[in-house]
């Protein structure tokens, strides 16, 4: 095993745009809005196919039937097996569908997964916002007879929002992407998603997206009252922050600041880790094997590799996602990392 990375899977949505060209100088497929950007997926369908060394052209999907338990160690795996994180990057020129994704005691009666996830915003024009949670107050009857109306946006809680500013969003929290939005999504491996409104626009083939308004009210926290953006502050002596802690996945934010370059050891062995470049460049090492990064770039370090390191120049921001194992912190409060 050794650092891995991944081709990007593509993914053409109504909502998308072209700037993940301008801003990592990704070679799009032509004239088509690009919403999405699959990193590391292990989806029927939507395999990422490894791009380097040994295994250069074999699946994530083959790696974990030949290789699981030496690429997630402790980490619990999603269904049938397959990796437990999808990794993405999303383009939003306009306003998503306002949406929810059901929550893990209603996931299998409604026929569908459930989907926590996290957003890290890379970049927003100016005015963004995100649509999480609802205002306070609103009552189920009030937000079924706004959806009757077609003014339930009216019922979001609305989040101005900015580069660097992140969200978390378990399963059953309703929310929508607002336009002029670069975001990291680092979700559990999941691709179920009921929409309870879509701005009355048609779709790519012309017609109205299809709404799932009894899957979307079975699945909405309606207790779920105005979330707040991660509170997670720098601290100057240290240059890594905790921006999630969940049973699922847990994501640190690190950042290079000095006029060289900043060394990171992974010692603890066990557990895998995603390594998504927001700017700047790192390299990863492990098992005598070396894997450059830049910006919008991913990277997977397998947890066979007891003694891995990232290396990030100066000016660079990354995020280093773990796997959890689903029953219980998986994460100390101390960050598992030496420096």
């Amino acid at each position: 095993m050794y650092p891995l990375t991944f081709h990007p899977i593509y993914k053409e949505r109504i909502w998308g745009g072209r700037r993940l060209a301008e801003m990592y100088g990704r070679d799009l497929p032509p004239d088509v809005p690009i919403g999405e950007s699959w990193e590391i997926s292990d989806r029927p369908d939507d395999e990422s196919v490894i791009a380097n060394g040994a295994f250069a052209g074999r699946t994530i999907r083959w790696l974990m039937q030949h290789h699981g338990r030496e690429l997630i160690g402790d980490a619990v795996s999603a269904a049938d097996g397959r990796f437990p994180l999808l990794c993405k990057i999303l383009d939003a020129r306009d306003r998503l569908s306002l949406q929810v994704h059901p929550p893990a005691a209603k996931a299998a009666s409604l026929g569908g997964e459930p989907k926590t996830e996290m957003w890290y915003i890379a970049d927003a024009d100016p005015g963004a916002e995100l649509f999480v949670g609802l205002r306070r107050g609103i009552t189920r009857g009030e937000f079924e007879a706004k959806v009757r109306s077609g003014a339930v946006a009216e019922c979001f809680h609305r989040i101005p929002v900015r580069t660097g500013d992140t969200m978390f969003l378990p399963s059953g929290r309703v929310h929508a992407i607002g336009a002029g939005l670069v975001i990291f999504e680092i979700q559990q491996n999941s691709d179920t998603t009921y929409r309870v409104f879509d701005w009355n626009r048609t779709g790519l083939d012309g017609r109205p997206r299809e709404l799932h308004l009894e899957q979307s009210l079975a699945s909405i926290d309606f207790d779920d009252f105005e979330p707040a953006l991660v509170d997670a502050k720098w601290v100057e002596s240290r240059p890594m922050r905790s921006l999630v802690e969940h049973d699922l996945f847990s994501v640190i934010e690190l950042r290079s600041t000095g006029p060289h370059p900043l060394g990171v050891h992974f010692h603890d062995g066990q557990r895998l880790r995603v390594v998504a470049v927001v700017s700047g460049e790192v390299e990863l090492a492990g098992a005598g094997e070396y894997l450059t990064l830049t910006a919008g770039q991913f990277g997977l370090l397998p947890a066979a590799l007891t003694d891995a390191s990232l290396t990030a120049s100066s000016g660079t921001r990354a995020l280093v996602v773990s796997a959890g194992n689903g029953v219980g912190s998986h994460f100390s409060r101390t960050l598992p990392m030496g420096y």
